[in-house]
């Protein structure tokens, strides 16, 4: 049996090949935004990545306020879908409050239903980064940059709960002990003290 008499028995049972539908993203806003100067004004949001030393690969999605560029929260697991980062940004909000915007890429993560139903709910703008412009999200990717550099490079990591407590260390680090030059050579956290005091 060749090919020919496979295709002829295939077109005269007429079966078809089914196309998978791609699936629809939320429709929003693609463009560079202003540096905000007010706290919680917008969240930017990414992913870094990094492995055990059993080679298992586990993710770590990174919130930072783009006025204090405080590092507002970080979550590390194995495995972080579009539901999981609401739960975890409701969680944020709870403890620092609501921020009116978001900046994040065009990640699946992102741009998933649970993520564009969340901000409906909550009343938050979700803003994407223009495909291929990392720069136009230059704080995460600044922080993210410290964050391989300073902790990720640094450290091995023995087990998914010793990746946490490192890097729940070192963030706790950056916002209380490390001066920024883009602030002023404060901390973040000395940084939200001064803004809140002028206002």
């Amino acid at each position: 049996m060749n090919h020919k008499k496979i295709y002829r028995l295939y077109r005269e049972e007429g079966l078809l090949v089914r196309h998978r539908k791609r699936r629809r993203r939320a429709a929003v806003g693609r463009c560079p935004l202003p540096v905000p100067h007010t706290r919680n004004h917008r969240w930017s949001l990414d992913f870094v990545s990094d492995q055990l030393m059993d080679g298992r690969r586990f993710r770590c999605l990174t919130v930072v306020d783009d006025c204090t560029r405080e590092c507002k929260g970080m979550l590390v697991d194995f495995s972080i879908g579009g539901e999981r980062v609401t739960r975890f940004l409701d969680e944020l909000i709870e403890i620092n409050g609501k921020p009116a915007h978001t900046l994040t890429d065009n990640g699946t993560e992102f741009t998933s239903r649970a993520m564009f139903f969340w901000a409906q709910e909550r009343g938050i703008q979700l803003n994407f980064i223009e495909p291929g412009k990392p720069s136009q999200n230059a704080f995460i990717e600044s922080f993210n940059g410290r964050l391989r550099d300073e902790c990720l490079n640094e450290s091995l990591f023995k087990s998914i709960h010793h990746a946490r407590s490192i890097i729940t260390a070192w963030r706790h680090h950056y916002n209380y002990h490390r001066p920024h030059s883009s602030i002023g050579y404060l901390t973040p956290m000395e940084y939200q003290q001064q803004l809140e005091q002028a206002a």
